[in-house]
């Protein structure tokens, strides 16, 4: 059965058509869930508070994007909610006034390893290592962050650019070898 047949069946609550749905996209939306929140069950609380929401907004679905896409971001609203509902806020600072140089050089030495970068952004400060990571790994840009987290789009660009100097600054101490 075609994705879009599914998604109309599961607009009209076809149970087996929202399982098989649900069955697609669990594990890939698990993953995002967990790239925010590292705990499983958080991450699983989220994801299905997740898929809850997306099949009472189903309507709302209009294909401009994939459903996974669209679901995608749905997950990561609700793991931001969850992380803020932990008292881990996300303070919105009026920098509209603030200019913000732009810096799209994301190089970084070639025998830091993956895993290394990914531990460095997770002691990042919370409000720079969200926007750090629905830039970064997300994708997003700085308009879909700042209607994401509520902030204007400036602070988006001032959260990255300071998560960046400070990610390279964890990074060049291990070069360094003074560790993280």
């Amino acid at each position: 059965m075609l994705e879009i047949d599914l998604i109309e069946k599961c607009k009209s609550n076809n149970r087996k058509a929202q399982m098989q749905l649900y069955d697609m996209y669990c594990h890939g939306m698990f993953c995002v869930a967990m790239r925010y929140l590292k705990n499983t069950d958080d991450a699983q609380d989220a994801m299905q508070e997740a898929f809850i929401k997306a099949f009472q907004k189903l309507d709302q679905f209009k294909a401009e994007v994939t459903f996974g896409a669209w679901l995608k971001r749905i997950v990561i609203n609700k793991c931001i909610d969850f992380l803020k509902a932990k008292q881990h806020q996300i303070y919105s600072l009026d920098e509209s006034f603030m200019h913000v140089e732009e810096d799209e050089n994301w190089q970084v030495e070639s025998d830091i390893s993956k895993e290394e970068i990914v531990n460095a952004i997770e002691k990042l400060p919370n409000k720079y290592k969200v926007v750090v990571m629905l830039y970064l790994v997300e994708g997003f840009d700085h308009e879909e962050i700042s209607e994401i987290l509520h902030i204007n789009n400036n602070t988006s660009r001032t959260h990255l650019m300071r998560g960046k100097q400070k990610l390279q600054s964890l990074l060049k101490h291990k070069i360094d070898g003074t560790g993280y």
